[in-house]
């Protein structure tokens, strides 16, 4: 089981620190929500993990190792880190072709991801006229290709509809349930809630909470039930656990698990509900209360960080 783990990692420029000594652990099995106002060092922090950026200090660890120092990196983990770099007259089938050379997997696997992103249908279309949200699928259907144990993915959501939100949770849930590490950076909290297990929230530079979603507050979702002993069996065997209900009024509350996916959980149970609702502290109230009520002043000169990354990787 691969995790990520983060230990002091430390970015400075021109003396002003813009990630400061972050520490978290993304476990494999789970989807990790690296959350953080705009400028609060979540994609700088990415890109030190993916060796893109020279740390000023601390490191970062892709099951144990250093990415530099990976065997085979684009078969151990895939990263999405901006839904650009595509040529724009290369369709979308030739592109996934090319990376596939450089991975050292078969042409067969190309036609896998572009089904797995549903863009099959449009693999011979020139990426120069795919929409945000297409280009978005091609960047995870390049995530994908060399079937890794890690996925790196940065702000995925950004240009899907409604729809796509909902097949792209569908897509993060699947990979975790493979026993896959998911670290997913995103500012759509609502969306946040309802895919993710573990959470770091990180502000101007700084680590500001770890740990399962369900410990940011008395959030719960209540269930009401005439079988509540078999529903309570059910969450128990996906770890989830009911501790203050009451079983004699049909009622459980679960604070591991969103609405959804316990709704998801009973019908494939064939268990009965009458009452599935959401009480407590929101996700978005705890992240307002951890970091603050404005964008972080920690943002590094865009030129700046750019020259950076360019140097890492050439």
């Amino acid at each position: 089981m691969t995790a990520i783990e983060v230990r002091g990692l430390t970015k400075s420029y021109g003396g002003r620190r813009v990630v400061d000594a972050v520490t978290f652990t993304a476990p494999a099995g789970r989807v990790t929500g690296f959350l953080g106002p705009n400028g609060a060092g979540k994609t700088t922090t990415l890109r030190m993990a993916l060796g893109l950026l020279r740390p000023t200090g601390g490191e970062a660890l892709i099951g144990g190792r250093h990415y530099g120092q990976l065997a085979a990196p684009r078969r151990t983990v895939g990263a999405l880190l901006e839904a650009t770099g595509f040529h724009p007259g290369r369709s979308a089938r030739d592109h996934l072709r090319i990376l596939a050379r450089l991975t050292g997997v078969g042409a067969a696997r190309v036609e896998e991801v572009l089904a797995r992103v549903e863009l099959s249908g449009d693999a011979r279309r020139r990426v120069g006229g795919y929409s945000l949200g297409m280009r978005q699928r091609l960047g995870l259907a390049a995530a994908l290709l060399g079937d890794p144990d890690v996925l790196v993915l940065d702000e995925p959501a950004n240009g899907l509809d409604p729809a796509g939100m909902a097949w792209l949770r569908g897509l993060l849930r699947e990979q975790a349930a493979a026993g896959r590490c998911v670290l997913v950076s995103s500012h759509v909290l609502s969306e946040v809630a309802q895919t993710v297990d573990h959470v770091v929230i990180i502000s101007r530079g700084r680590t500001r909470f770890e740990g399962a979603l369900g410990e940011l507050g008395d959030r719960a979702v209540v269930v009401r039930t005439p079988e509540p002993e078999r529903l309570r069996r059910a969450l128990a065997e996906q770890g989830h656990e009911t501790g203050d209900s009451d079983l004699d009024a049909g009622t459980l509350r679960v604070r591991s698990a969103g609405a959804e996916e316990i709704g998801r959980l009973a019908a494939g149970a064939g268990i009965p509900l009458f009452r599935l609702s959401e009480e407590g502290a929101s996700l978005e109230e705890a992240f307002l209360r951890l970091t603050g009520s404005g964008p972080s002043e920690d943002r590094p000169p865009a030129a700046t960080e750019s020259a950076s990354a360019s140097a890492a990787t050439r």
